[in-house]
């Protein structure tokens, strides 16, 4: 278990999902760059609809916790292995809701964090199930460093959010950017499966994203919330 500190109020939230809805194509920046990330689904069209896929929520750990490679993909003897980093805001729920009105959305709405969606390239664009198993790997969706609240948010949309690799700028967006804004999110996402208290929607990432590799640290930042910061190990390094 994860337990975050939540903004102005003496307490710590566990951090316990029972699912993650990630949004794919969020931005249209990222959309832009589609091709050179190479992966099944990505095109050069703005979606119409948002692009929904799962995260496992055996992907989730801490700040400072390490981002682990898992030893297996060098079986498959990739040409170019790609373990990519997504900067992200998160949504986190506050209660069970179905079928929510745009305009009442931000009622469910529990607190705001970072998270970084891990992605493997490879795997991602190879396997014909879709995206399920390379964004799903342990280690793959790290949260924090804490939850703010709507009421200390502000305006969720005008909020910078950036990446940082090795501390060089490699992802620099706002969340005002976003194809889909977030009521609309939770609304379509909403339709589509209940959500509970906990679950966490992901909104989708700028441009920028990159491979990740051994020693690397990274640190995905969002005004008003903070510095999620983690390492990056390669299991095979580790034995």
């Amino acid at each position: 278990m994860i337990s975050l500190p939540v903004d102005q109020q003496d307490a710590t939230y566990t951090v316990n999902p029972s699912k993650i809805i990630a949004l794919g194509l969020n931005y249209r920046d990222h959309v832009a760059e589609s091709a050179s990330v190479k992966v099944q689904g990505f095109t050069g069209e703005v979606p119409t609809e948002p692009i929904l896929f799962p995260k496992t929520p055996n992907v989730l750990i801490g700040p400072d916790v390490p981002i682990v490679i898992p030893r297996f993909l060098a079986d498959y003897d990739f040409d170019t292995p790609r373990v990519d980093y997504e900067a992200e805001l998160a949504v986190i729920i506050k209660d069970r809701c179905k079928d929510v009105p745009v305009a009442e959305a931000r009622t469910h709405i529990f607190g705001y964090t970072c998270m970084n969606d891990v992605s493997q390239r490879n795997i991602q664009n190879g396997d014909r199930s879709g995206w399920f198993r390379g964004k799903s790997l342990d280690t793959f969706g790290p949260i924090g460093p804490r939850i703010v609240t709507p009421a200390q948010i502000g305006d969720p949309q005008r909020l910078s959010i950036r990446c940082r690799l090795n501390g060089k700028t490699v992802q620099n967006g706002h969340t005002g950017q976003m194809i889909f804004s977030i009521p609309d999110i939770i609304a379509f996402v909403s339709k589509n499966f209940t959500l509970m208290p906990g679950d966490i929607i992901l909104t989708g990432t700028p441009s920028g994203v990159g491979p990740l590799h051994h020693n690397d640290v990274v640190e995905v930042e969002i005004e008003g919330i903070g510095v999620l910061r983690n390492p990056v190990v390669d299991e095979c390094h580790t034995a």
